[in-house]
């Protein structure tokens, strides 16, 4: 399949597109440190929410436990600057099975999706941290920017609509994510432009995931909450934003 196909369900989805001010902005040498620390823990940010889906909805005590060590010397790296990439490329596998709770009728079909999407992310975090090293980049524990946050405090609070909620607003999240990547992929140098393209296929499969899970779960249709999350993505990418990150807004 080709970029331009696998971006047809994406820009569909998307309610606007990045805006050239961010990409003129995202493309100056200046930028590159803070959008790559970015990069590294957005991929962190998303191993940890799939995380939690499995967690809170889908896996038993035990999975939910093996799950936690698996994550740990990533975070161990992102906030106590413990560890290198070696050690963390040597975690990125899943060593055991992750059994499904007997009292969730979906466990099965979430713990398919999620686990290999953290899988997916876990290796994504230590690419960006070779090709940060490979610059001359080094880390630094950075601000969260507005975008995800906003999201995820507009879910509704109860269930099941909270997890169905969740579950578009990561599908907004690795959708805006493949978008800029195929953006970003075209004016930047070509060893990082390679590297970006060689995400598409991933985000955008994340992308179709989280929307057939939301549906799964939903009895009715999600279209009413893919359009409200969708006008205030866009809201969030195409006005004025102080913050430059990954997935900030408009640069002032």
């Amino acid at each position: 399949m080709k970029n331009n196909d696998l971006l047809i369900p994406i820009l569909s989805f998307l309610q606007c597109e990045t805006p050239t001010r961010w990409l003129d902005e995202a493309t100056k040498t200046e930028r590159l440190p803070i959008l790559l620390q970015d990069h590294l823990i957005c991929e962190l940010k998303a191993a940890q929410t799939a995380m939690y889906l499995l967690r809170r909805y889908a896996c038993d005590q035990e999975s939910s436990t093996t799950l936690l060590h698996w994550l740990k010397p990533f975070e161990d790296f992102a906030y106590r600057f413990n560890g290198d990439v070696q050690s963390l490329k040597q975690a990125e596998k899943l060593n055991k099975s992750i059994i499904g709770r007997s009292d969730f009728a979906h466990s099965n079909l979430i713990i398919d999706r999620m686990v290999l999407l953290i899988r997916e992310e876990l290796h994504h975090f230590c690419q960006v941290l070779e090709i940060m090293q490979q610059r001359g980049i080094p880390y630094e524990n950075i601000t969260a920017s507005r975008y995800a946050k906003t999201l995820v405090q507009s879910c509704k609070t109860h269930e099941p609509q909270i997890l169905i909620d969740k579950l578009i607003c990561g599908a907004y999240i690795e959708a805006r994510s493949c978008e800029r990547f195929a953006r970003l992929a075209e004016l930047v140098d070509a060893k990082l432009g390679a590297f970006y393209v060689s995400l598409l296929r991933s985000e955008a499969r994340h992308f179709a995931d989280y929307l057939e899970l939301a549906q799964v779960m939903s009895k009715t249709d999600i279209k009413p909450r893919v359009d409200f999350f969708g006008k205030l993505e866009a809201e969030l990418i195409s006005t004025a934003d102080e913050d430059f990150k990954f997935h900030s807004g408009c640069p002032v």
